[in-house]
């Protein structure tokens, strides 16, 4: 039986990397969008009086609405969370220590298709899978 292998950062951008599209904007982490508009990134977290500090171990998703995101945060609380300034936000983060390599490729491809104007969707094979890198 062979080991589930979790997800870091450099599976996030080889993942981003592969959608059509897709453009990494410069940063102290990653950041990702497609058509103007952000769909995967890092972490900024920010505690009150200190610096923010970009957190790599931890993906921004964008997941579309309200209740696509309270199902992800009701249903796997111990993948996904939400942080202060985030709550009004279709956001939700991700643990990527906690998350499978093929869940984050849906993951990441499900926020692509989300965010990606109607004329780069039918460039993907099939629903949740990434042309190979």
């Amino acid at each position: 039986m062979r080991a589930a292998l979790m997800a870091d950062a450099e599976d996030v951008r080889r993942l981003a990397r592969a959608l059509p599209h897709v453009v990494e904007i410069p940063s102290a982490g990653f950041d990702f969008r497609v058509g103007g508009k952000g769909f995967v990134w890092s972490f900024p977290q920010r505690e009150p009086g200190k610096p923010r500090v970009i957190r790599t171990d931890i993906a921004v998703l964008f997941v579309g609405d309200e209740d696509e995101k309270q199902a992800l945060l009701l249903g796997e609380p111990d993948l996904f969370f939400t942080a202060p300034g985030y709550a009004d936000q279709p956001l939700v983060m991700l643990r990527l220590a906690q998350v499978e390599v093929d869940r984050l490729d849906e993951l990441v491809t499900d926020a692509w298709r989300m965010r990606a104007p109607e004329e780069f969707l039918d460039e993907l094979d099939e629903p949740g899978q990434s042309p190979p890198a």
